[in-house]
């Protein structure tokens, strides 16, 4: 018998022995489960033991998804708690902007108020310019008034107190009488050829409205501050007496009411 054979022999034995043996062992031990009460309780205490070694296992293993599921929401906290700082950023450059608009707004409202009140103190400073103007204008007519009044007392030796006539719709601005004589006329800064005509006509109209205000002698006048030369000739042809304050540009004619000689 060669070598070979007899190791293959040997080893389907001892397979063999194992066999019986494992059944031999199997055999004594459920022999001992059912006979042994000691030992049987040692067995189960060993399989629970295994049990709870796996349910341990187990219980670690969901622990540690559980963990990695506590790690996840954290990081996914952490996100939200970034953006709700981008959101309160945010929120905090809005109201800035807003502040800023605020700003921008009262700015506006003040200078729309500076406006106002320059609009306001031009108003004023426009009416009292024409308060100025019209005071001025009544001086002057307070001043021809008083010319033409010394003129005619230094010429004829008559006082006379002047002012303003109203006939109707027309006005003069320089009318006096005493007894038989009587001055009327107007005071003007510029004077030029249409005004002198105007005179004539308004003396005409109160002549034959109002003849009882023409005296039998009565005088043309015409008080101003500068007159062109125009005027001048017309007036002298019309027998109109023009004067500024410190001369005479025209003679003075003292002229005869009709009907009244």
């Amino acid at each position: 018998m060669c070598f070979r054979c007899l190791l293959k022999r040997i080893y389907n034995s001892l397979n063999l022995i194992c066999m019986e043996g494992m059944s031999l062992i199997k055999n004594q031990f459920l022999e001992l489960l059912d006979q042994d009460e000691e030992f049987r309780l040692a067995v189960a205490a060993k399989l629970g033991i295994t049990a709870i070694n796996q349910k341990l296992d187990k219980i670690l293993e969901n622990q540690e998804k559980l963990w990695l599921e506590v790690k996840s929401l954290r990081e996914g906290q952490e996100k939200l708690w970034q953006n709700v700082e981008k959101l309160w950023l945010e929120v905090k450059s809005l109201r800035e902007g807003q502040e800023k608009l605020w700003i921008e707004v009262r700015s506006l409202r003040e200078n729309q108020e500076k406006l106002w009140l320059e609009q306001r103190k031009m108003s004023k400073d426009l009416h009292d310019a024409l308060t100025a103007l019209q005071r001025t204008t009544l001086t002057e007519e307070e001043e021809a008034s008083e010319v033409v009044a010394h003129r005619l007392r230094r010429e004829f030796g008559i006082e006379l107190q002047i002012s303003p006539l109203h006939v109707d719709s027309k006005e003069v601005d320089l009318y006096a009488s005493k007894d038989d004589f009587c001055v009327i006329g107007e005071a003007t800064t510029r004077l030029g050829k249409r005004l002198v005509i105007e005179l004539d006509e308004k003396v005409e109209y109160i002549m034959r409205k109002k003849p009882e205000l023409l005296k039998p002698r009565y005088v043309k006048v015409i008080y101003t501050i500068v007159a062109l030369g125009e005027a001048i000739e017309e007036a002298k042809q019309r027998g109109i007496w023009v004067l500024t304050w410190k001369e005479e540009l025209t003679p003075i004619t003292v002229h005869t009411a009709p009907n009244k000689k």
